[in-house]
């Protein structure tokens, strides 16, 4: 009896310890071009939001513009946010004019409107469990 009551404890904790993990689907619209890539973060908390450069506890993706498609996988199930650049010159950073107007295309998890900056991040938080997708519009400026 103690046997079985330690074997099925063991295969409980075990099972417990495996913890739920979910996918992200993520596609990009609108983009003018298919140069270069697309370069974002998906951020777990507002640490450093929206800077991919300052956000150190961002995870940090890019895909081609080419094939404007990404999974992730693996996440733990919770809140989530993207900030994206399409980096039509691969420099690895978003370039600006002289006034600080982004020259290339921006987008935000759930198409958060941007106005005089960046979006707040709750308004780009959203949910991911299970197998989770998101459609990320480009926007440009100039």
């Amino acid at each position: 009896m103690l046997k079985r009551v330690l074997i099925t404890a063991t295969c409980l904790l075990l099972l417990g310890a495996a913890a739920p993990q979910a996918s992200l689907h993520l596609t990009f619209e609108g983009l003018r071009s298919q140069k270069g890539s697309i370069r974002l973060c998906l951020w777990h908390d507002a640490t450093g939001y929206p800077d991919c450069t300052r956000g150190t506890g961002a995870t940090k993706e890019s895909v081609s513009a080419a094939n404007p498609v990404l999974d992730i996988t693996g996440l733990p199930p919770g809140d989530y946010a993207i900030s994206a650049i399409h980096d039509e010159n691969d420099n690895k950073k978003l370039d600006k004019s002289f006034i600080g107007m982004p020259t290339e295309g921006v987008a935000f998890s759930n198409n958060a409107k941007v106005s005089f900056g960046p979006p707040k991040f709750e308004k780009v938080r959203f949910h991911v469990e299970g197998e989770t997708t998101q459609t990320l519009r480009m926007r440009y400026f100039l």
